[in-house]
């Protein structure tokens, strides 16, 4: 298992939308991001930043073929037409980099 964490800036004007959409989930997002090996899957707020901070566990064995194949999936591709103009990329993204992955510098079960 492997712990990830990234972020990504909320624009203020869409932190209701944004909210709403997380409050009422599509199922079939959500068997999508279980189907690509993500458990634990949480997205925190940090106002007055308006900073999104996502955590989640991987359980499974090819990362990347797993984001791929969510990335490929046509309801993700809706539900990310709605969620991304909600978000913008922080400043210190690199090029093409939506949301940016964080460091885990400390852990304790």
């Amino acid at each position: 298992m492997q712990r990830k964490a990234m972020m990504i800036q909320l624009k203020p004007e869409k932190m209701a939308e944004y909210k709403e959409l997380h409050a009422n989930a599509w199922p079939a997002i959500l068997r999508q991001i279980t189907a690509c090996n993500i458990r634990n899957y949480s997205i925190f707020l940090r106002e007055p930043e308006n900073l999104l901070v996502g955590m989640f566990e991987y359980h499974g064995s090819d990362y990347e073929a797993d984001m791929k194949a969510m990335a490929d999936d046509p309801e993700t591709q809706r539900w990310w037409a709605l969620t991304d103009p909600c978000q913008g990329p922080l400043a210190s993204a690199a090029p093409g980099e939506w949301w940016a992955p964080m460091e885990e510098v400390f852990h304790h079960d």
